[in-house]
């Protein structure tokens, strides 16, 4: 049978081996360039975002805080060294009866201003009174007996030793009625000096023993203020220097005195020395006993940077204040910003801080409004005057 003549059979040589599958490959190049796109899609997405928060915030900034604000001064401000005491009356006792006595008479009212002298308590002196008189009596016929000898002895009708004996029984007459005053004015209490009386002590009929209190005196028109400084301070006082004042019952009130004594030894125990200070009473509102806060005035410092004392932060980490700086915008704006600057501060008088490091003067801080501000922020400054510091120190 003749091959090429077979009914369906082609000339074409027949090819056994398998064609490649071309559908795998064309999902996988699609499914490639979904995955490329949705990456490039993701990508291209967060750097937009990015871009419109960041000119979001830029457009949108907080509005600046209003705070007030001061300059930094350069200014000589006192020099003061503060310490503690209490106030001693210079002239003060307890007046007491210098012997034994029943009270007859009480010649005063309690809380009265007496003057030097003046009779206070009188005791019972009937016996003295009448020793007394005896004494004055003998006196008297002695000083007789004493002119007749001397006369007869003067025409040598008597001798010498009459003369004598007179003249010494004379002389024992005046002494016992020396001796017999004294104990008279023993009897009769006096004020020893003019001051102001105290609360009464004793009662008539009472029998005092020396030494018992009767009323206490005191000498209001001058008063000493007795304090302690560290022995580092002592160095700096000098007697004549003047001491400020203040105490508690009178606020706001500052009284004036001098340094008048200074204790040549330190106290081995606390390391302080005793510093007495004179200070005139003329109204006599002040009284002994009084706690007192005294501040010595030194000699002046050269001049230093001070702020107002709000503008300082105190904190753990160190002392700060936050200084205001002017920058101009590329639209020629200028913005106020605030930058927090660590400072070193010094003493505090009168309601300001010396600044000792950190600032220089004419710079301009925040004086109030510093607990709504961070580094940097934006400010306004406000046209609302200052307020006062609470509870702040009279001026000196």
């Amino acid at each position: 049978m003749n091959i090429v003549a077979e009914h369906k059979i082609s000339g074409e040589p027949i090819d056994k081996a398998p064609k490649r599958p071309v559908r795998p490959v064309l999902w996988f190049i699609i499914i490639g360039a979904l995955l490329t796109a949705l990456v490039g899609g993701l990508v291209w997405f967060n750097s937009f975002r990015g871009q419109m928060i960041k000119q979001f915030f830029a457009n949108n900034k907080p509005p600046p805080v209003a705070v007030s604000a001061a300059e930094a001064k350069s200014e000589v401000i006192p020099n003061l060294l503060t310490a503690v005491g209490e106030l001693a009356a210079v002239h003060q006792v307890n007046v007491t009866a210098d012997v034994n006595g029943r009270v007859t008479e009480i010649k005063f009212e309690p809380g009265a201003h007496v003057t030097a002298g003046m009779p206070l308590v009188q005791l019972f002196d009937a016996p003295e009174q009448g020793d007394l008189a005896n004494y004055k009596a003998q006196s008297t016929v002695a000083a007789l007996t004493l002119e007749r000898a001397k006369q007869l002895a003067s025409r040598q009708f008597g001798p010498q030793a009459t003369v004598d004996q007179a003249q010494a029984s004379y002389d024992q007459a005046q002494a016992g009625i020396a001796k017999t005053e004294a104990l008279i004015s023993q009897k009769l209490v006096r004020a020893p000096f003019e001051g102001d009386l105290g609360v009464r002590k004793v009662e008539v009929g009472q029998y005092l023993t020396a030494g018992t209190a009767i009323v206490s005196l005191t000498d209001l028109s001058e008063l000493w203020a007795n304090f302690t400084v560290t022995e580092k301070d002592s160095g700096q006082l000098k007697v004549g220097q003047v001491v400020r004042l203040r105490v508690d019952a009178y606020p706001g009130r500052v009284f004036e005195g001098k340094i008048t004594t200074i204790e040549p030894q330190i106290a081995s125990d606390t390391r302080n020395i005793r510093v007495q200070a004179t200070i005139a009473n003329p109204e006599k509102i002040l009284k002994p006993g009084m706690f007192v806060t005294t501040t010595v005035v030194l000699p002046e410092k050269p001049a230093v940077v001070t702020v107002p004392e709000t503008s300082v932060d105190y904190t753990l980490y160190g002392d700060s204040v936050f200084v205001i700086t002017e920058k101009k915008e590329e639209d020629g704006k200028t913005n106020l910003s605030a930058v927090r600057t660590f400072v070193q501060t010094g003493n505090r008088v009168e309601g300001r801080v010396e600044i000792l490091k950190g600032l220089k003067p004419g710079d301009k801080v925040v004086a109030v409004g510093q607990l709504k501000l961070q580094s940097g922020s934006a400010v306004s400054i406000s046209t609302d005057p200052t307020p006062q510091i609470p509870a702040q120190p009279p001026r000196y």
